[in-house]
């Protein structure tokens, strides 16, 4: 289902030249979906890269995953865990013989129907600086951004060993 993944260092985006050797390494006569989650140096670089595939004369689509409501007044919210369904039916799909055009069809229609809320459980620490401590004891932070409401970004996380119904 999945030929290739491409990361590149922490918080950056793969580089054009990489994503295009991936293309390179996998695409056959069927062509190459490119499934990519929404982030700015993803969308350039993927972009790119699928745009220099087709001039070598090679069948490339791509996706833009957009499924996070944890920040519902973004106009661009970011590709998270959503990903994993269209990787999933976009790939079986793939392996059932569907074409190029027939699997990216699919794959935009199965973006347009999921969300996914980010959490964290911890802050975010950039390699190379101090970790800040914003979650106070055990907290957990339903956004990446601050929120307009404070009482609104944070909530107890779950008991995992609480029964259902008990409050």
């Amino acid at each position: 289902m999945l030929t290739a993944a491409l990361c590149g260092d922490v918080f950056a985006s793969p580089s054009v030249d990489a994503v295009l050797a991936g293309i390179l390494a996998v695409t056959g006569p069927a062509g190459c979906l490119l499934i990519v989650k929404n982030y700015t140096g993803d969308r350039l670089n993927f972009g790119l890269a699928a745009e220099r595939a087709r001039a070598y004369g090679l069948k490339v689509s791509m996706v833009i995953v957009h499924d996070d409501i944890a920040l519902p007044d973004l106009p661009q919210p970011r590709g998270v865990a959503g990903t994993l369904f269209v990787h999933k039916i976009a790939g079986a799909l793939a392996e059932a013989g569907a074409d190029l055009e027939t699997v990216t069809a699919a794959a935009e229609r199965v973006i347009g129907k999921v969300a996914s809320l980010g959490m964290s459980l911890d802050t975010c620490t950039v390699p190379g600086t101090p970790k800040e401590a914003r979650l106070a004891g055990q907290r957990a932070n339903r956004r990446t951004r601050r929120a307009p409401d404070p009482r609104r970004a944070h909530a107890d996380p779950p008991d995992p060993l609480a029964k259902p119904g008990d409050a």
